[in-house]
């Protein structure tokens, strides 16, 4: 569907009380029965933008610089897309960074609790580039006259034989010297990696969320996310058509790269 906007002066938080609530999914026992069940189902919806403030180190800086990218790559009469928008975070960031004209934003997500929600913060938005929200598979989306494409933590949900598929079909609809903003929980190797975890979970704990939330998170999002080191990505974008790629931001064991085509 085709968003159309109000006229609202104040741009919407994805904190906002009356859209979203704290994450306390798995603050009980009751958490177990998720455990190895860790979908983006109504109930993360209802409590993702807390759950995801207080479990990605450096998120809400990957977002606003999506926006500042947007800005810089963005090109008349282009499209830009949102791949795995969850709740539209980065699409608003995009949206309200936008300098070139006549500008689309397609924003994708397969979970429809996500796209629901991300309809009402859409609707509260002032911006002025036009945005449609898609409920779909985003390695079944035709990529087309694009000149930006965000992909912030959502490869790692992938499975690995797909990710080089989606890469390509991103290289291959941007224009070229379009741009992919890519955002990534990465692994290193056994020494780095056992500092970059105690970092992590001192991440969480400062945080507030409590030992048995961080076991039950744990447990239920292992095997579903599964990340990958720093040359796997670089070696992958190389290999799916980008001639450059540049880490931009890191903060512990996330990274974003640009990637241009």
């Amino acid at each position: 569907m085709t968003d159309n906007p109000s006229n609202l002066s104040n741009k919407p938080s994805l904190s906002s009380n009356d859209l979203s609530s704290a994450d306390d999914i798995y603050a009980d026992s009751a958490g177990e029965q998720l455990v190895g069940q860790f979908t983006f189902d109504s109930a993360v919806a209802r409590v993702f933008p807390d759950m995801i403030r207080r479990s990605v180190p450096g998120y809400a800086e990957t977002v606003a610089m999506s926006g500042v990218i947007a800005g810089e790559y963005a090109r008349d009469n282009t499209q830009l897309y949102d791949l795995g928008c969850s709740l539209g975070a980065v699409t608003l960031a995009m949206r309200h960074g936008v300098k070139a004209k006549d500008c689309k934003i397609l924003a994708v997500d397969n979970s429809e609790a996500m796209i629901e929600q991300a309809g009402h913060y859409l609707a509260l938005d002032d911006g002025s580039v036009d945005v449609e929200l898609a409920c779909a598979d985003i390695t079944q989306i035709r990529i087309e006259n694009a000149s930006v494409v965000a992909l912030n933590y959502v490869l790692q949900f992938i499975p690995k034989d797909q990710r080089l598929g989606l890469l390509s079909n991103i290289a291959q609809g941007l224009n070229l010297g379009g741009a992919l903003i890519l955002s990534e929980k990465i692994c290193f190797s056994a020494d780095e990696q056992k500092l970059q975890d105690k970092l992590h979970l001192d991440f969480k704990r400062a945080n507030g969320y409590s030992e048995l939330e961080i076991a039950q998170k744990r447990s239920a999002i292992e095997n579903v996310l599964v990340p990958e080191t720093d040359e796997d990505h670089v070696a992958r974008l190389q290999q799916a058509g980008f001639s450059r790629v540049i880490r931009w931001y890191q903060c512990f064991n996330f990274v974003s790269y640009l990637a241009i085509k």
